[in-house]
């Protein structure tokens, strides 16, 4: 596990108008960790996000993939030295089979000149890997959500990605289909992947990610270990809550 974050955003501020989206956010995720980014909704996650990939121009800061300054580069130059993302709104190619959604992924990565892969090799493996292989071959619009999310995270890992970036995987899964998740999130960590998750999921997030940051109006509101942010009663006032609340 390396201690240099790959992936930094440093005083990242994104304004509308007269509205802070996001306020002065500096984050780091380093190889072969899970980092969560939690709050309530409208606090700033997604648009966090997309100024990390490239989809939202910041106002004040930089990003910095692997010591680089990538705050001017298009998103596909970003997803060219190794950033992939899932959508809180999934963005799949539902006439498409699994299978197939993946090997789109796998050519366009290797259009895009980077060190080439198998395509149907490399589908078959992570259709394996992340479970999917007893429904490659039926269309997306016909699967449930839950493991349409997977497919998702399938087609992303098909560009040999370095950081991964999922924004509300989990929803819609059941508990059975979270668990399965979590081992795979596991997994990939321990393979050296950096990943940062956005999920209202806290039993899931506690579970899985080693630091977590607390967005609140655009600003972080607390970082640390889980049993920190747990703990923080700041973050239990904004968000997450008593465990008598939530019963």
């Amino acid at each position: 596990m390396a201690d240099t974050p790959i992936l930094e955003t440093r005083g990242i501020t994104v304004q509308f108008g007269g509205h802070k989206a996001v306020k002065d956010v500096s984050i780091g995720i380093a190889d072969g960790t899970i980092t969560g980014l939690i709050g309530p909704n409208g606090a700033g996650k997604t648009t966090l996000f997309n100024t990390i990939t490239g989809l939202q121009k910041p106002t004040a800061g930089k990003v910095f993939l692997d010591g680089r300054d990538i705050t001017s580069a298009p998103p596909y130059k970003r997803a060219r030295r190794g950033l992939a993302r899932t959508f809180q709104r999934l963005e799949l190619f539902v006439s498409l089979s699994v299978r197939d959604n993946l090997r789109v992924a796998g050519d366009i990565h290797n259009a895009n000149g980077r060190a080439r892969i198998d395509v149907e090799a490399e589908t078959d493996r992570l259709l394996e890997l992340t479970g999917l292989a007893d429904i490659a071959d039926k269309d997306v619009s016909d699967i449930p959500t839950g493991r349409a999310r997977v497919v998702e995270v399938a087609r992303a890992l098909m560009t040999s990605p370095r950081v991964l970036l999922l924004d509300e995987p989990a929803s819609g899964q059941t508990d059975q289909e979270t668990d399965e998740f979590a081992e795979l999130l596991t997994g990939l960590a321990d393979q050296g992947l950096a990943i940062c998750l956005v999920e209202h999921d806290i039993p899931l997030v506690m579970k899985l990610c080693s630091t977590i940051h607390v967005l609140d109006y655009g600003a972080i509101l607390a970082s640390g270990l889980p049993e920190e942010i747990k703990n923080d009663q700041s973050v239990i006032n904004a968000y997450i809550g008593t465990e008598e609340e939530a019963v």
